[in-house]
């Protein structure tokens, strides 16, 4: 036995209370088609990530620099970026990624336990056979995202934005709160950011793992949305309101800059001064270059991972009322902007993008 096992570690927190119930189904039969044949492909789409990444190549200083910042705007196309010496661009870009991929690999590890708390909750077996390969798909996504941020630079703390919706979704002993929480907003996040960050990078290395997560992170997100789209026309309205207003919280937890606290926006400024560059000169340089910016985007344009992916998601659930979506339309407003996402709320439910009928070809860039 090794002397270095201890029951508690230094990097282990207290335990956190959650409620939840554990439910029994003593029908074994497929009961939900769809879901039996997502956990059919689950279990044929395994991979190893030890064996199936080529782990020996370096990171390709050059190629990584191409990676996106995950502002929403391409800001690294802004005149203040542009101007900014070579090496203050690579360390912002660095430390911007070894950000983004360690909240990332966090979201991961409560994404490993939200499934693992699903296979207990959801009252079907065929759901529970899903969030039992779920479970063993994040684990594998733990372990390759530790793995690269290790050869790019270090394991940044969890944001305290991301912990707080980790914790609520943890906590909630309601299992529909749960695929809201997790599947719908904190997975729609990360597959929004997966696919911008894998079109757009060319390191090999970095690609190569965000293929294979995103393969797996699509069929989770359709777990989310077939099974909720089954359940909302069963709800009673004081429950559906419950959903949405959940989905609301999360999402504006972790995008809005002028929620009070350490927002993600809060933290990524602190990472721009930390490299040397002035913060209020940049904003300033995006807000007169917006428009440039987004025409540089295309047509089509998804803004960002609430407006461009969590809100088609939601409506194709049936959890975007038009009393939600005035609040959605206040705060991204703020965020976004008005021009951007719509005057009025007429114009911001119109400019909602569509759900993409297959989310791997789109994760993959093959499809809008």
């Amino acid at each position: 036995m090794s002397e270095e096992f201890k029951l508690q570690t230094e990097t282990q927190e207290p335990g956190l209370d959650t409620a939840m119930k554990v439910i029994y189904q003593w029908n074994y039969d497929p009961d939900i088609e769809e879901l039996r044949r997502l956990y059919v492909k689950a279990t044929e789409a395994q991979w190893i990530g030890e064996r199936d990444i080529e782990w020996d190549r370096p990171i390709d200083r050059e190629r990584f620099a191409t990676t996106p910042l995950g502002m929403g705007l391409p800001i690294e196309h802004c005149s203040y970026w542009k101007a900014l010496p070579a090496d203050t661009q690579w360390e912002a870009t660095k430390r911007m990624a070894g950000f983004r991929l360690s909240n990332f690999l966090h979201g991961e590890q409560g994404a490993l336990m939200v499934a693992s708390q699903l296979v207990n909750a959801v009252p079907h077996t065929d759901a529970k056979f899903y969030a039992a390969t779920q479970t063993m798909d994040e684990a594998r996504h733990v372990e390759v995202f530790a793995k690269y941020i290790k050869k790019l630079d270090y394991v940044q703390p969890i944001s305290p934005t991301l912990k707080g919706v980790l914790d609520s979704t943890l906590a909630t002993g309601d299992w529909m709160k749960k695929l809201i929480g997790m599947q719908i907003v904190v997975e729609g996040l990360a597959l929004y950011s997966f696919r911008e960050m894998r079109h757009f990078t060319e390191e090999p290395l970095l690609k190569e793992l965000l293929t294979y997560v995103a393969r797996d992170e699509s069929r989770h997100h359709a777990y989310g949305v077939q099974y909720i789209a089954r359940c909302v026309p069963e709800l009673k309205e004081r429950e559906r309101i419950e959903l949405e207003d959940f989905a609301l919280e999360c999402a504006q937890a972790l995008i809005d800059r002028n929620r009070p606290g350490n927002t993600f926006f809060h933290e990524i400024m602190k990472i721009w001064t930390e490299v040397g560059m002035d913060t209020s000169a940049l904003l300033t340089c995006i807000i007169s270059e917006q428009r440039q910016l987004m025409e540089m985007m295309g047509p089509n344009t998804r803004l960002g991972p609430i407006h461009g992916f969590v809100l088609p998601t939601l409506r194709r659930c049936g959890l975007l009322s038009e009393r939600v979506a005035n609040r959605y339309h206040e705060f991204l407003k703020e965020n976004i902007s008005a021009e951007a996402v719509g005057e009025t709320i007429e114009e911001f439910k119109k400019r909602i993008p569509d759900l993409p009928e297959d989310t791997l070809r789109w994760v993959m860039g093959e499809a809008n």
